[in-house]
């Protein structure tokens, strides 16, 4: 990966924002990141932040849902990122990846927990290839096996966070 330009983050997390969704929806067309418009708006509600560069240009975006995964039967915020092409050779996704992790541990630690972590389902086999630590040191996500896509999982949880009851 290649140094890391100057970013702005612009956290999106249980806020409105129009101007800087408007934004959003406009790099994701241009990038092709998701085909359906319909669904782009949807997903507008699940960022919890992107980065600007130094031009002032949306450069990534990430974006998390709720979900429950049977495996683990904890409620957990399901983690996507979208890098632009323009800086996938940056540190870029990293950043978004630990600045999105504090925007939520913040978030639950205020609102009771309603997820207890993040977890990742890893779409791009550079990762696979490359970060082959069951811990990964610079973000403290952990290895905790093969989804039911059969690709790696890992997950990281809240400091404070307590198992939920199962019902």
């Amino acid at each position: 990966m290649t140094a890391s330009p100057e970013f702005r983050y612009v956290a999106h997390w249980q806020t409105d924002l129009p101007d800087e969704c408007e934004a959003v929806l406009a790099f994701w067309k241009r990038e092709n990141a998701l085909g359906d418009e319909a669904k782009a708006k949807e997903r507008l509600k699940e960022i919890v932040l992107h980065a600007r560069n130094e031009a002032d240009e949306i450069a990534g975006v990430c974006t998390v849902l709720p979900v429950t995964l049977p495996r683990l039967a904890q409620p957990m915020y399901y983690y996507r990122c979208f890098i632009g092409r323009d800086w996938r050779t940056t540190r870029l996704v990293l950043h978004l990846l630990n600045r999105a992790f504090a925007v939520l541990e913040g978030y639950a630690r205020n609102h009771d927990y309603p997820c207890i972590g993040v977890v990742l389902e890893l779409e791009n086999d550079r990762f696979g290839e490359t970060l082959r630590e069951p811990v990964w040191t610079n973000t403290g996500f952990i290895y905790v096996g093969k989804s039911g896509r059969g690709l790696d999982l890992r997950l990281r949880y809240f400091k404070g966070a307590k198992l939920k009851a199962q019902a």
